[in-house]
This record gives structure tokens, sequence and C-alpha cells, in this order.
């Protein structure tokens, strides 16, 4: 019984970190979209997915502006909010795409702010390359496989850096890739952790 709660003791941990971080970063809207044979104008107010946002724009709602027709409702990322019609808004994100550089069409992103999230989050893929150079190289300097210590913690700080990555991009198979391997990462090290403790605790 013992073996058994220690083999799936990881996997739940995983599942656990998985739904608590999918339920954080993607909650269930608080109104769901009207099913066919209801009408949007009688919903008070639909959450928007829009890609690229307008810039100084955090988020976009769909109220019905209870004359048959609908308003977006901007909210601003400086606060305050700015209702607009539907040819508004389209001219409105036309704009900005083209007044967008070749950068921020690159990186996808509609802000300055958006470049320290895509920093961060091509650290810490360098970071997750470089744990596997760092094994390779100790690999051949001892001529036998080795894992070192270094590897695992690369492979922590980079997971935790890409997680924080994939939930700002609302990227649902990043962030469960990444959940998985952080518990794991976490794991190893604390495995060691145990190791050289009880080795201290044996040669004293």
């Amino acid at each position: 019984m013992i073996r058994r709660r220690w083999a799936t003791g990881p996997i739940r941990a995983i599942a656990a970190v998985a739904v608590a971080t999918v339920m954080i970063c993607f909650p269930l809207a608080a109104q769901e979209p009207p099913s066919s044979g209801q009408d949007v104008a009688a919903t008070s107010s639909l959450k928007l997915e829009l890609k690229p946002l307008p810039e100084g724009v955090d988020r976009v709602r769909l109220e019905a502006d209870g004359a048959g027709g609908h308003w977006y409702v901007l909210e601003l990322s400086g606060g305050g909010e700015e209702r607009v019609r539907p040819d508004e808004l389209a001219a409105r994100v036309e704009r900005d795409q083209r007044g967008r550089s070749f950068w921020f069409r690159l990186l996808n992103i509609s802000s300055p702010i958006g470049f320290a999230w895509v920093a961060m989050g091509l650290l810490g893929q360098v970071l997750f390359t470089g744990r596997m150079l760092l094994q390779w190289l100790v690999s051949e300097r001892s001529k036998k496989s080795v894992v070192p210590v270094g590897f695992w913690w690369l492979s922590l700080v980079g997971a935790s850096m890409l997680l924080v990555y994939f939930i700002w991009r609302r990227d649902l198979v990043g962030v469960l890739g990444q959940c998985a391997g952080w518990v794991v990462y976490g794991r190893n090290l604390w495995l060691i952790h145990r190791e050289r403790r009880l080795q201290t605790a044996a040669a004293t």
C-alpha cells in the first residue's frame, strides 16, 4: 500500500498543479455565450477574445444598448471605459495594425510591456535549452551519462518562467506542459536534497 501511494503521489501532484493552474489562468466565463436560439441583445454583457487588442485597451466586452443594437465596451489600460460601435472598433483595430512596427507584428504584442513578457519567455527557453547542453557537457567529461544537479535547477527556473509566460499568453497547451515538468523537477531536487542530508548525517 505504501509503495502504491508513493508511485501515484507524483502523478496526483502533477494533476493537482495542472488543474489549479488552469482554473486560475482560464476561469470559466461568468456568462456563457448565447445559444443559437437566444438573442444576443437579451444578454447584458459578453466578454470577447480579441487579438491583438487595440493600443491602450485591456479587454473588450459586447453589451446591448437597449435599443436593439450593441456597444463594444473597451476597458482602457489607464482605467475607465469607452463605448464604440462595431464599425468604429473595426476601424480602430485596422488603424492599429497598420501602425504597428515590424517587431510588434513579429512578436504578436500590442504594447511596449509585451517586450518584457516575450523577453522573459525567451530567457526561460534559453535556460530550458541550456540544461540539455549542461547535461551533455558533464556527461562527455565523465565519459558516461550523468544528470547534474544544475540540470534540475535550470529545468525548474526555466519551466517557471515559461509557465508565467504561457499564462500571460493564455496558452493552455503550454501551461499544461510546464505544470507537469515543474512538479517533476521540484521532486528530483527534493530527493537530491534528502539524499545529501542522509549522507551528511551518516558521516557524522
